[in-house]
């Protein structure tokens, strides 16, 4: 398991850019989300009816 994990001495390498692409994806699907939210709640609130 061992030599598994440091892939011939480049392992540090390999897994930091694993690790930095898993980063990056969640928050490219975590930021639209989140925004499209925000936008719902703007629009929602803009749509109150006035009294």
């Amino acid at each position: 398991m061992a030599e598994f994990l440091n892939m011939g001495g480049h392992g540090f390498y390999i897994w930091t850019s694993y690790a930095v692409v898993l980063a990056v994806l969640t928050y490219a699907f975590i930021a639209p989300v989140r925004r499209h939210k925000q936008l719902v709640d703007e629009i929602s609130e803009h749509r109150k009816p006035v009294k």
